[in-house]
């Protein structure tokens, strides 16, 4: 995963209405709605039996990659209602907000500084660009074509100030990002 997919998880994950799963006999109940013992056992990478160990109970203490494994699964199914109905509005209505510090480079007309340079920022993207956010993630776009959608939208929003201003600037490329948070 990258950056920005690892922060549409934690922004997926903020906005639960209910706590998930806290056991280990209640994460493998939970994932057993889904998919067999033996298919979560290979995603987590040990034996359908000690699937079932977790879930009666006498086995109760995964080594800490498995339950890092079964953690990951838990969360990734956890309410996708929830979820879907997060995005959907994002996407149509609410639009996203995207804070970072990472170099910012451009291409400029001649006369103007395009020197890469960091910068922290808070910026609020309307809907049009988070529904590209999501349908890239949905088609399993990489971190970079992810990261080209947030430079066009700080590129129009923050930049160009919706077109009042720096209206030569063509390309905005965000690199080295120490952080970047999303919220929807």
């Amino acid at each position: 995963m990258g950056d920005i997919d690892d922060a549409l998880e934690r922004a997926d994950r903020e906005h639960f209405t209910k706590a998930p799963p806290r056991t280990l006999q209640a994460r493998i109940r939970f994932l057993l709605k889904y998919q067999s013992a033996k298919e979560i056992g290979q995603q987590i990478g040990v034996t359908a039996d000690s699937v079932n160990r977790y879930r009666r109970g006498t086995r109760k203490h995964p080594p800490k990659d498995v339950a890092a494994h079964i953690e990951a699964a838990v969360l990734a199914r956890w309410q996708p209602q929830v979820r879907r109905r997060r995005q959907r509005h994002a996407a149509t209505t609410g639009g996203i907000t995207v804070e970072t510090r990472a170099r910012f480079g451009y291409t400029a007309p001649v006369g103007t500084t395009d020197d890469g340079r960091f910068r922290r920022l808070t910026v609020h993207l309307p809907a049009p660009f988070a529904r590209r956010l999501f349908d890239a993630r949905e088609a399993g776009a990489d971190d970079q074509r992810m990261r080209q959608i947030i430079a066009d939208g700080f590129k129009e929003i923050y930049f160009q100030d919706g077109g009042h201003r720096a209206t030569g600037l063509s390309d905005v490329e965000i690199n080295d990002i120490d952080y970047l948070d999303l919220e929807f």
